[in-house]
Protein backbone atom coordinates (compact mmCIF):
# COMPACT_ATOMS: atom_id res chain seq x y z
CA UNK A 1 0.00 0.00 0.00
CA UNK A 2 1.29 3.44 -0.92
CA UNK A 3 1.54 6.19 1.65
CA UNK A 4 -0.80 9.14 1.10
CA UNK A 5 2.20 11.33 0.18
CA UNK A 6 3.37 8.99 -2.56
CA UNK A 7 -0.20 8.58 -3.84
CA UNK A 8 -0.55 12.36 -4.03
CA UNK A 9 2.76 12.65 -5.90
CA UNK A 10 1.68 9.88 -8.29
CA UNK A 11 -1.65 11.61 -9.00
CA UNK A 12 0.10 14.95 -9.61
CA UNK A 13 2.52 13.23 -11.98
CA UNK A 14 -0.34 11.65 -13.91
CA UNK A 15 -2.34 14.88 -14.12
CA UNK A 16 0.54 17.07 -15.24
CA UNK A 17 1.61 14.50 -17.86
CA UNK A 18 -1.94 14.28 -19.22
CA UNK A 19 -2.23 18.08 -19.31
CA UNK A 20 1.00 18.48 -21.30
CA UNK A 21 -0.01 15.67 -23.66
CA UNK A 22 -3.35 17.35 -24.43
CA UNK A 23 -1.81 20.82 -24.71
CA UNK A 24 0.94 19.95 -27.14
CA UNK A 25 -0.79 17.24 -29.17
CA UNK A 26 -3.71 19.59 -29.85
CA UNK A 27 -1.42 22.50 -30.72
CA UNK A 28 0.93 20.46 -32.88
CA UNK A 29 -1.82 18.58 -34.71
CA UNK A 30 -3.63 21.87 -35.37
CA UNK A 31 -0.43 23.21 -36.94
CA UNK A 32 -0.25 20.15 -39.20
CA UNK A 33 -3.93 20.17 -40.20
CA UNK A 34 -4.11 23.90 -40.93
CA UNK A 35 -0.49 24.47 -41.93
CA UNK A 36 -1.27 27.11 -44.56
CA UNK A 37 -3.64 29.07 -42.32
CA UNK A 38 -1.21 29.06 -39.42
CA UNK A 39 1.75 29.89 -41.65
CA UNK A 40 -0.12 32.76 -43.26
CA UNK A 41 -1.06 34.24 -39.90
CA UNK A 42 2.45 33.80 -38.50
CA UNK A 43 4.06 35.38 -41.56
CA UNK A 44 2.03 38.51 -40.92
CA UNK A 45 2.67 38.33 -37.18
CA UNK A 46 6.45 38.24 -37.69
CA UNK A 47 6.58 40.52 -40.76
CA UNK A 48 8.38 43.31 -38.90
CA UNK A 49 10.59 41.11 -36.71
CA UNK A 50 14.12 39.80 -37.31
CA UNK A 51 12.53 36.35 -37.77
CA UNK A 52 10.45 37.40 -40.83
CA UNK A 53 12.46 35.42 -43.38
CA UNK A 54 12.63 32.30 -41.25
CA UNK A 55 8.95 31.80 -40.42
CA UNK A 56 8.38 28.63 -42.51
CA UNK A 57 11.49 26.91 -41.11
CA UNK A 58 10.77 27.94 -37.51
CA UNK A 59 7.12 26.93 -37.88
CA UNK A 60 8.17 23.46 -39.05
CA UNK A 61 10.65 23.07 -36.19
CA UNK A 62 8.07 24.27 -33.64
CA UNK A 63 5.45 21.86 -35.02
CA UNK A 64 7.88 18.95 -34.64
CA UNK A 65 8.84 19.98 -31.11
CA UNK A 66 5.20 20.39 -30.05
CA UNK A 67 4.07 17.06 -31.49
CA UNK A 68 7.07 15.33 -29.93
CA UNK A 69 6.42 16.98 -26.54
CA UNK A 70 2.77 15.92 -26.68
CA UNK A 71 3.50 12.39 -27.86
CA UNK A 72 6.24 11.78 -25.32
CA UNK A 73 4.04 13.22 -22.56
CA UNK A 74 1.18 10.93 -23.66
CA UNK A 75 3.44 7.87 -23.77
CA UNK A 76 4.92 8.95 -20.44
CA UNK A 77 1.41 9.21 -18.98
CA UNK A 78 0.62 5.65 -20.07
CA UNK A 79 3.93 4.26 -18.81
CA UNK A 80 3.42 6.10 -15.52
CA UNK A 81 -0.14 4.80 -15.26
CA UNK A 82 0.81 1.17 -15.78
CA UNK A 83 4.34 0.95 -14.33
CA UNK A 84 4.60 4.01 -12.03
CA UNK A 85 7.85 4.92 -13.82
CA UNK A 86 7.96 8.70 -14.49
CA UNK A 87 11.08 8.75 -16.69
CA UNK A 88 9.41 9.13 -20.10
CA UNK A 89 6.93 11.67 -18.72
CA UNK A 90 9.92 13.63 -17.34
CA UNK A 91 11.38 13.84 -20.85
CA UNK A 92 7.98 14.91 -22.20
CA UNK A 93 7.82 17.71 -19.63
CA UNK A 94 11.37 18.79 -20.46
CA UNK A 95 10.56 18.94 -24.17
CA UNK A 96 7.36 20.82 -23.30
CA UNK A 97 9.42 23.45 -21.48
CA UNK A 98 11.64 23.79 -24.55
CA UNK A 99 8.56 24.23 -26.77
CA UNK A 100 7.24 26.99 -24.51
CA UNK A 101 10.63 28.71 -24.52
CA UNK A 102 10.53 28.66 -28.33
CA UNK A 103 7.05 30.20 -28.31
CA UNK A 104 8.12 32.78 -25.71
CA UNK A 105 11.18 33.73 -27.77
CA UNK A 106 9.02 34.19 -30.86
CA UNK A 107 6.48 36.35 -29.05
CA UNK A 108 9.23 38.54 -27.60
CA UNK A 109 10.91 38.89 -31.02
CA UNK A 110 7.56 39.93 -32.53
CA UNK A 111 7.20 42.43 -29.67
CA UNK A 112 3.94 40.71 -28.72
CA UNK A 113 4.49 41.18 -25.00
CA UNK A 114 0.95 40.31 -23.94
CA UNK A 115 1.19 37.02 -25.84
CA UNK A 116 4.55 36.31 -24.21
CA UNK A 117 3.08 37.00 -20.77
CA UNK A 118 0.31 34.45 -21.37
CA UNK A 119 2.98 31.76 -21.77
CA UNK A 120 4.48 32.33 -18.30
CA UNK A 121 1.93 30.19 -16.38
CA UNK A 122 2.40 27.36 -18.89
CA UNK A 123 6.16 27.58 -18.45
CA UNK A 124 5.83 27.55 -14.67
CA UNK A 125 3.62 24.47 -14.94
CA UNK A 126 6.27 22.71 -17.01
CA UNK A 127 8.89 23.56 -14.39
CA UNK A 128 6.65 22.09 -11.69
CA UNK A 129 6.10 19.03 -13.91
CA UNK A 130 9.84 18.54 -14.34
CA UNK A 131 10.29 18.78 -10.57
CA UNK A 132 7.46 16.36 -9.81
CA UNK A 133 8.54 13.86 -12.45
CA UNK A 134 12.19 13.90 -11.36
CA UNK A 135 11.18 12.60 -7.91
Amino acid sequence: MQSSGSLQLYLLQLLVSAFLAVLFLQSGIDKMIDRQGNLSWLSGHFAKSPLAGMVPLLFTVLTIVEVAAGAISAIGFLVLLFTHNPTIAFYGATLSAIAILCLFFGQRMAKEYAGAAVLVPYFLLTLVAIYLLAR
